[in-house]
């Protein structure tokens, strides 16, 4: 039984005796009643009778109260999705299950570390991480729908977390708050300030803690090697130099504070092959998937060569917290570079892709990047699909600074493909382009639907002062959700400073950035 299986089995009938201090059944409906989701609310809280006896005196009682039920709700949930392990009927199902275990894993570990009182986590951490825990149990049921066999083991797996998780996320709400901005050396004041000078460093080869080569000069001649060996939780940097060469595997970093430096887009190169098409869930395609926190890439290709035929193959997928990636490559068709989830920033990048090629659920900004599509079997690229669920998550994908061209083998036949900013891929999609280069191989119309009128009401899709062919907002869509942003207050929350609080912990990267517009 592994270490986290126990903690489970330890932590639930510990939760279930004291979830909270009791209150009356008027106060809960009360409460419950200001949720989005009142009946499970009602229903579960109300099941323990040792818990009707105390009224709940504010908002922040009720928010820690609830926290604990989701919680409590996600163990069972986890429980019941371990104990399917054995119903799954044949390999596809075993993929998607396989996926749903890690990802129960990571959305308890969220909601932990939200009430762990030592953790001192502001309103818009908790906003964050509970965006990131509910992201995580769409993502599972994502992978059965992909791999089609969402009938059977799908429904075991529901107990109403999801609809408690937007709960939390409402209650958590403040109202989107944004803090001043305040950046240093052009990177989020974020970034620590150990982390900026290894970003500034003229060469990181002599500072790195191991190194990586295919030729055996490095201590070891894999990344996954490297990565393996690194502490798990170290609170200081952990630098990994890799140098030039193609490392041909699939690597997953799950330690906090990891660097990986190469030799330079296009020298030190990451890739794989992994695809829905080839019998993978999106989520387990990535050649690089980075779940520990406070991850920085720099000067390194990440690739997918599955090909614009496999469908879904990723590149790259984040769902580490204040991640950085700075002068690095994402090169793929379908789904190249998954921003997963969590607080996310990217510098001097290059994207390659065709359909929905920057996808995901993260708060992540992309500044200084150069975005190329590629020629698609279909004749129609999506830059951008942005997958928000609910309303109050605090998540979307914001292009700053940057350039939208076409890739060399797209530029030939530009004019039979149809290349648009992005679509809906989710309910509450949220995506903007500000003061970016547009050239002319995008749609008059700018956006794309996902499925005939789903989201067009409640998505957010806007353009602030981009130049280029493509810029051109006379012809966009009508779209209820879409605007073309006139206030430079409004476009100021999709900056550094105001949509992912760089200002706290960028400069500590040493990665410039603008905070500002």
């Amino acid at each position: 039984m592994s270490p986290f299986h126990s903690l489970v089995i330890i932590l639930i009938p510990f939760l279930l005796s004291s979830i909270v201090s009791s209150y009356s059944y008027n106060d809960l409906k009360l409460w419950c009643g200001q949720t989005p989701n009142p009946q499970p609310c009602e229903y579960l809280l109300s099941k323990n009778p040792n818990h009707l006896n105390k009224p709940i005196n504010q908002k922040s009682d009720f928010l820690k109260l609830s926290l604990q039920l989701v919680q409590e709700r996600a163990l069972i949930g986890h429980e019941n999705t371990l104990s399917l392990g054995s119903k799954c009927r044949n390999q596809l199902e075993r993929v998607a299950w396989n996926d749903c275990v890690e990802l129960y894993q990571q959305t308890i570990r969220k909601l932990n570390k939200t009430l762990d009182p030592n953790t001192k986590c502001s309103q818009v951490d908790a906003q964050t991480w509970l965006s990131t825990a509910l992201t995580n149990l769409e993502t599972c049921k994502a992978g059965f729908y992909e791999l089609g066999v969402q009938d059977y083991l799908l429904p075991l797996m529901s107990n109403n977390v999801t609809k408690l998780l937007s709960n939390t996320l409402a209650l958590n709400n403040n109202g989107e708050s944004h803090q001043e901005p305040s950046y240093k050396d052009g990177f989020p004041t974020w970034v620590k300030p150990g982390d900026r000078k290894l970003l500034q460093a003229s060469s990181l080869a002599s500072r790195a803690n191991v190194v990586v080569a295919k030729d055996r000069s490095g201590k070891f001649s894999t990344v996954s090697a490297a990565i393996n060996a690194a502490p798990k939780n170290s609170n200081g940097r952990y630098v990994i130099y890799v140098k030039a060469g193609i490392y041909n595997e699939q690597v997953e970093i799950k330690a906090k504070n990891i660097m990986l430096v190469g030799d330079g887009i296009g020298k030190t190169i990451i890739t794989g092959s992994k695809s829905v098409g080839g019998g993978t869930t999106t989520f387990r395609s990535a050649t690089v998937a980075v779940v520990g926190d406070g991850f920085i890439a720099q000067d390194i290709t990440f690739r997918n060569t599955a090909g614009a035929n496999n469908h879904q193959a990723v590149a790259l997928r984040s769902g580490s917290d204040l991640s950085v990636f700075y002068r690095c490559s994402f090169e793929g068709y379908q789904d190249t570079l998954y921003v997963h989830s969590q607080r996310q920033f990217y510098k001097n990048c290059n994207i390659y892709g065709t359909v929905d090629f920057i996808f995901g659920n993260a708060a992540v900004v992309f500044q200084n990047c150069n975005i190329f599509a590629r020629n698609p079997p279909n004749k129609v690229n999506t830059i951008t699909a942005q997958g928000r669920t609910d309303p109050n998550q605090n998540t979307g994908i914001s292009i700053h600074n940057s350039r939208v061209t076409a890739a060399s083998d797209l530029k030939p036949v530009q004019s039979s493909v149809r290349t648009y900013l992005g679509r809906p891929w989710k309910q509450y999609s949220r995506t903007v382009f500000m003061k970016s280069f547009l050239d002319s191989l995008i749609h008059p119309a700018g956006w794309m639907e996902w499925s005939g009128n789903f989201a067009l009401n409640t998505l957010y899709y806007g353009e602030y002062m981009n130049t280029g062919p493509g810029s051109s907002t006379a012809n966009r869509v009508k779209w209820r959700g879409y605007r073309v942003i006139k206030s430079a207050s409004e476009a100021s929350r999709f900056t550094v400073g105001n949509f992912i609080g760089g200002n706290s912990w960028l400069p500590a990267t040493k990665v410039p950035f603008t905070s500002t517009l």
